[in-house]
């Protein structure tokens, strides 16, 4: 007999080994009574499906679609029952399992006879997958050397799998295998299909539209939220990946592998520049017209989205437009520290709009474009308090006035300003690349990634603290960012297809550190065992004005 001690109640209690989560579960669930179905769990801190035996004393906690690590074994195994039902209904065909969009998935689907897709061959790919549903079919595990699940991938015409599992640099590979279909996915999956209760498929686009749980109530469907402009960023950055043949992170592996490392950085770099390039030059344009011209640049995006770097060479680019930029953060217009509105377990809610003083921000904002001279507020961030030390602030006749902030795109901040006054960038790491055609890179993994090098590399937060930090940050931006990025005139990918490369060789040893014995512990490994997919390489080529500089370290810009 083992000894497991369930996390979700403190209950340590005596099971024969070899039992598995499902049956540890099953003797434990009358007792758990979770409000939600489980669909997966942690082991020692480590995520495990259901299916997991154990033969050792172990700390087990069972978790619902509503954490992050269950809802990505929810999506992750509805993910194969879309590609089963797909292979089933139209065999020969491909689908693409891109990004997130909408509160679901974006898939890309092409029929093997090229024809477009209909309501009808929805319909059908629908009924398969509610039928695979119904029949309850397990998913099974397979584990085989790494050549032996390259052979099967590659007698299935499977080249991105083949060329991710071939960089991978591992002596084993679990495959999956639904019913006779295989597929391969870098995380577990649920026991078997009848799981995935809640879910939804239909038209997005000249695509598909995977729908999801809600992460808060995994018993109904995820809201629908139209993101048009989002859509066309991610598809500007697809097309470009195809340009350059870098569809997936095999294909970044053998790039590197073939000594293209360096050119891939370049073009890389080249690519945002041109990009900043056409925005200044757009805000040039307004700027010059009769009509309402441009005064006011406003800059927002996510944590780690690269907001810093960008408005300092966007700042660059305008000057060579012949503007005068003159910036300033949101965060100096932050109310005193004893003002600052909390959280319901106490802490300061520093996301919170209501931190702004936005009552003065906005007078101060009026008075510049009247051409008045502004005496602007510095914040104190050591003493938490909001002061006056003479900055002071004139929009001349060739000025224009640069705001970046995790708010600048709230109406409340700047609803002094008519509309036709401002130009609105969203600004955030929208990776596009996917380690295979199944499996996506999620976008908060390349900021999280980021945020935890360039806390640790500031002596601001371990890895540890960083990661704790997260699910507020991501609640946060839930609240306060993503509901205005649509309204901005312009949207701004910060991700690099070389990224995950460069990162890695900073984020190992950062994440290693991190205890085995922590809840924090899950992530980290998650991480670095994502990481492991690509090939490692120096940052020494990445230009010293690159937005990865802002987190890896070696900028020339001063913040």
């Amino acid at each position: 007999m083992l000894q497991v001690r369930c996390q979700n109640n403190g209950i340590t209690k005596s099971f024969p080994e070899g039992c598995s989560l499902v049956e540890v579960y099953q003797a434990l669930a009358a007792e758990l009574q979770m409000p939600y179905p489980v669909v997966s769990a942690k082991v020692n801190n480590t995520s495990q499906g259901l299916k997991f035996r154990l033969y050792h004393n172990r700390d087990v906690e069972f978790l619902d679609a509503c954490s992050g690590s269950g809802h990505r074994v929810y999506v992750r195994s509805l993910c194969f029952v879309l590609y089963k039902a797909v292979s089933d209904v139209f065999p020969g065909s491909k689908l693409f399992i891109e990004h997130p969009l909408a509160r679901g998935y974006y898939c890309n689907f092409k029929k093997r006879t090229g024809e477009p897709l209909s309501d009808a061959d929805i319909a059908r790919i629908c009924q398969r997958m509610q039928e695979v549903i119904d029949a309850d079919m397990p998913f099974r595990r397979v584990e085989a050397t790494t050549e032996e699940a390259v052979r099967v991938f590659r007698d299935r015409g499977f080249s991105d799998k083949v060329k991710l599992l071939e960089t991978s640099g591992q002596v084993y590979t679990d495959y999956y295998m639904l019913g006779d279909t295989v597929d391969y996915y870098y995380g577990p999956l649920v026991p078997s299909a009848g799981y995935l209760k809640v879910w939804g498929l239909e038209r997005y686009q000249d695509g598909l539209l995977l729908r999801v749980p809600d992460k808060h109530n995994p018993l109904v469907l995820a809201e629908r939220v139209e993101q048009p402009r989002t859509f066309e960023v991610f598809a500007e950055k697809v097309r470009w990946d195809i340009i350059m043949h870098l569809s997936n992170a095999g294909d970044v592996n053998k790039a590197i592998l073939n000594g293209y490392a360096s050119e891939l950085i370049q073009v890389s770099e080249a690519l945002q520049e041109k990009k900043i390039v056409k925005i200044a030059e757009e805000i040039e344009a307004r700027f010059h017209r009769e009509q309402n011209p441009i005064r006011l640049v406003l800059i927002t995006g996510p944590s780690s989205s690269g907001k810093s770097t960008f408005c300092k060479r966007l700042s660059v680019q305008l000057l060579a437009c012949g503007l005068r930029p003159l910036s300033f953060s949101t965060d100096d217009y932050f109310v005193n520290r004893v003002d600052t509105p909390k959280l319901p377990n106490g802490q300061y809610d520093f996301d919170n709009i209501e931190t702004v003083d936005y009552t003065l921000l906005g007078n101060h904002l009026s008075r510049l474009m009247e051409g008045e001279t502004v005496e602007v507020p510095e914040y104190n961030f050591v003493t938490g308090k909001r002061e006056f030390n003479g900055k002071k602030l004139r929009l001349s006749g060739d000025s224009v006035l640069i705001i970046e902030g995790i708010h600048a795109l709230n109406p409340l901040l700047t609803n002094e300003v008519p509309e036709e006054l401002k130009y609105k960038i969203y600004i955030s790491a929208l990776t596009s690349i996917s380690l295979d055609d199944h499996n996506w890179i999620p976008t908060q993994d390349n900021r999280l990634l980021r945020r935890i090098i360039r806390d640790y590399n500031k002596g601001a937060f371990s890895a540890r603290e960083t990661i704790s930090q997260w699910k507020s940050v991501c609640e946060a931006e839930d609240q306060w960012i993503f509901p205005f990025q649509e309204t901005a005139d312009v949207m701004f990918n910060s991700a690099l297809n070389i990224e995950f490369a460069v990162l890695r060789t900073h984020a190992e040893v950062i994440l290693a550190s991190v205890p085995k014995n922590c809840p924090e512990y899950a992530e980290a490994h998650r991480l670095l065992r994502f990481l492991h997919y690509f090939i490692p390489i120096s940052d020494k080529e990445i230009p010293p004005t690159s937005i990865m500089r802002e987190f890896v370290g070696g900028s020339s810009f001063k913040y």
